[in-house]
């Protein structure tokens, strides 16, 4: 029997994982790992193991990020970075994410770089002012930037520093973590497969593959129909991009991701998903391909076996690797994709549709609180006149057996079966939210225009529970609906254009 104790077993996006083999598929989703959400999924032959597999790689997490974190003065790292001029002995996994920063140093001609951290500061520095940084700041950065920053003993496995740069491991270190995770859950009895997704970047390991959706850059909308969808198997999936990570000087756009050698935010390219068997490897590349251009990572990628891309650049061009037409879910006929249901929404032909150009846009701002405090769950989904749900647009939580506490969606979804881990996804923080609906149904079909009941719900473990509806009018013609605020969701607002 299927239990929902943390640990939920769940359908999944990819009915393909590991159906073979697997008795269950077990899905868990944590806050606050390795600096972002971690949503894991684990194939096994009964709950107790999917379990065991899941407490052994947050066992794994923790145990790395008191090695490598930079966020604690306690751990290994930041303990090395006190040190100046002498060979200390380290641990082998400090030993190795140094050792492969410098392999990927010299493979990337120095866009691999511990700090670069030192420009990213120069920027954010010139941003709280609303300027550009001077010239000789980010010249100063750069120099040290391209400083020797640690000698390596290889004998000894021991490690000198030798600069004064701040030095961050950033998304190098988590593709490390993320493959020493997965393998320690991979290997506990009776677990067949493992899904493992942190902050975006992706592992699927085992006797199985899965749906990945690669995000549209130029769609900043939570839940917007995805770039690509790709199949993967015993592969890592890293997508670097600005996904609006960056920050703004004079109304202008600029990138998190910093090019160590001429001191300036990544412009060109706006996304590079890199797929490899190696995380480590598909991290770097990503992260290279950001600051690179289209041809030299393409020149790069071809000197690494087994490595596939996609670099979309800002001006609309697209560069894949040769095999990258062979991941996608749509040249693969042999494998059934997942839905939400199999009916088809009959309607009478007379009846004015939906088209593809109309949307609804729904936005709506998460309160924030003092101090430490649980995120809410959100769902949000469309019924129509007869109060049936027809479109489940969003559900945000972190533990399934607290899900009875969206009261309305919860009843919402009793004569009607939803694929949950195919729609739900981590608790978000506090701030501004954009969510799209196309006017399809959950079977992907256009729905009549009409009137129709957007749901806002939102529960929040310590504090309250809050119901947001409207009704509107999908007639063709561009309207505007504004929602009241409350405890949880401080205001909200419903744009139904015609594009």
């Amino acid at each position: 029997m299927l239990k929902s104790l943390g640990l939920a077993a769940l359908s999944v996006t990819s009915p393909q994982l590991l159906a073979t083999q697997s008795s269950g598929i077990y899905v868990s989703q944590m806050d606050h790992l390795l600096g972002t959400s971690l949503d894991l999924k684990i194939a096994a032959s009964h709950y107790g193991a999917a379990k065991k597999a899941e407490a052994s790689l947050l066992a794994e997490v923790k145990r790395l990020s008191q090695i490598l974190g930079t966020y604690h003065p306690s751990t290994e790292f930041n303990q090395w970075m006190v040190s100046q001029g002498e060979f200390k002995s380290v641990s082998h996994d400090l030993f190795q994410v140094l050792q492969q920063f410098d392999t990927w140093k010299e493979k990337t001609g120095g866009l691999i770089n511990a700090s670069a951290e030192e420009i990213a500061q120069v920027w954010k520095s010139a941003s709280a002012q609303n300027q550009l940084p001077k010239d000789e700041n980010i010249q100063a950065a750069v120099n040290l930037a391209q400083q020797k920053h640690w000698e390596i003993n290889e004998a000894e496995q021991s490690i000198a520093r030798t600069s004064q740069a701040a030095l961050r491991l950033h998304s190098f270190a988590k593709s490390y973590v993320m493959q020493k995770a997965a393998d320690v859950a991979l290997a506990t009895e009776g677990v067949h497969g493992i899904v493992l997704n942190v902050g975006g970047d992706i592992i699927v390991q085992g006797n199985g593959m899965d749906q990945i959706s690669i995000k549209d850059p130029r769609n900043f909308a939570e839940n917007a129909a995805p770039y690509a969808q790709i199949l993967v198997e015993n592969k890592a999936v890293a997508t670097s991009g600005d996904y609006q990570r960056g920050f703004e000087i004079n109304k202008q756009w600029f990138s998190h991701v910093m090019n160590p050698l001429t001191g300036q935010p990544a412009s060109e390219i706006i996304s590079a998903t890199v797929v490899h068997p190696d995380a480590v490897t598909a991290g770097a590349l990503s992260t290279a391909f950001q600051v690179m251009s289209p041809e030299q990572s393409q020149q790069l990628a071809s000197s690494i076996s087994d490595t596939d891309y996609l670099i979309l650049t800002k001006s609309g061009e697209e560069y894949t690797s040769p095999n990258w037409s062979n991941l996608l879910a749509s040249n693969a006929p042999n494998v059934r994709p997942s839905s939400l249901s199999t009916n088809i929404l009959m309607v009478n032909q007379k009846d004015k549709m939906w088209t593809d150009k109309q949307e609804l846009q729904i936005k709506f701002e998460l309160a924030n609180f003092e101090g430490r405090f649980r995120r809410p769950f959100v769902a949000v989904w469309v019924e129509d006149e007869n109060h049936k749900p027809i479109r489940r647009i969003a559900l945000w939580f972190n533990k399934p057996r607290w899900l009875p506490d969206l009261r309305s969606w919860y009843a919402a979804q009793r004569e009607s079966a939803i694929d949950i881990a195919s729609l739900a996804s981590a608790t978000r923080s506090p701030g501004e939210y954009t969510l799209v609906w196309d006017g399809k149904d959950d079977a992907g079909q256009f729905v009549k225009q009409g009137k129709y009941t957007v749901y806002i719900e939102a529960a929040r473990e310590h504090g309250t529970y809050q119901l947001m509806k409207q009704e509107m009018n999908f007639n063709g013609k561009d309207q505007k609906q504004t929602l009241s605020g409350n405890e949880e969701v401080t205001g909200a607002s419903l744009n139904y254009v015609a594009k």
